[in-house]
């Protein structure tokens, strides 16, 4: 058994860090409200600019000449797969929950013959693909959402892509991020960035249009080449605001749990040290009334 200045120094230990906890605990909850309204205020945006570009792309995807945003390279051979976490850990799942569902992914392409590269945004995911992937991450992009995250940003990872696109590196570029629903709850997304998937908007958005018609100045063809790449900047940056939400809203969960599972544990310390501070003291009692006795 433990003894009283073993349990005194643990007690002490178990303070500290609940009072580590509970401060990130709050930090994180403040942080979280502004960055829960800055994801739920991009999606309209997001969500309205990709219903318009289905309308205009589902009409120009069969002809010949079109954006390799929107017509792809004609093969599907090499994916590049996007892994959007966090830097810092200490926020539940959040993490592992990203990494599973793109490992899978993985898995499932190169069952199928496919080559893959991994694009990581984000140390955590990094560290966790690296065990099994190391070969083929291609690159790691680090405190892209610190302080905050911001459109620039974005729009140099869009610019990264466009980039290895035109070099041939790849042929479709699928996004994985967690999409914020609550503060206990994220859900992991999935998202075709290159080509457009226009098969996921192009019915809903044909329903919406279909009793108008629009003239276009310039061509349909020449907004499609301007919209496309700002559309992609416009995405990761959604992505990186639904992400910088998601983990707030799971740090502050996990430190909530963690604070009350150190007070737990203070209560269940606290009771064994009396246990064994009033058993040394009745057995010092026995002892100095046998003494007596013997005396």
């Amino acid at each position: 058994m433990a003894g009283l200045k073993e349990l005194r120094n643990r007690i002490g230990s178990v303070k500290n860090t609940q009072k580590i906890t509970s401060a990130m605990k709050m930090v994180a909850a403040a942080k979280l409200r502004r960055a829960q309204e800055q994801a739920e205020a991009s999606r309209p945006y997001a969500e309205r600019m990709e219903r318009m570009l289905g309308s205009l792309a589902a009409a120009n995807k069969s002809q010949a000449g079109g954006p390799k945003l929107l017509s792809g390279t004609g093969s599907d051979q090499v994916q590049l797969v996007v892994v959007a976490t966090a830097d810092r850990g200490l926020c539940g799942a959040f993490n592992s929950s990203i990494v599973r569902e793109a490992r899978r992914f993985i898995e499932s392409k190169l069952a199928d013959g496919k080559e893959v590269k991994i694009l990581c945004v984000g140390r955590k995911g990094r560290d966790q693909l690296r065990r099994i992937y190391g070969n083929r991450i291609v690159a790691t992009l680090e405190d892209v959402s610190k302080p905050r995250p911001s459109f620039e940003k974005a729009n140099e990872i869009g610019l990264r892509l466009l980039e290895m696109l035109e070099a041939g590196e790849f042929d479709v570029a699928t996004l994985f991020y967690a999409r914020f629903k609550s503060a206990i709850s994220q859900i992991v997304t999935r998202q075709q960035l290159i080509p457009f998937a226009v098969e996921e908007v192009e019915a809903e958005a044909a329903q919406a249009s279909s009793s108008l018609v629009y003239d276009f100045e310039p061509e349909q063809e020449d907004i499609l080449r301007q919209l496309l790449p700002r559309n992609l900047s416009v995405q990761i940056y959604r992505a990186l605001l639904e992400n910088a939400a998601s983990e707030h809203g799971a740090r502050m969960s996990a430190m909530d749990n963690a604070t009350r599972n150190a007070g737990d544990m203070i209560k269940r310390l606290t009771q064994v040290y009396n246990r064994t501070r009033q058993a040394a003291i009745t057995k010092e009692l026995i002892e100095i009334i046998s003494a007596k006795e013997a005396m």
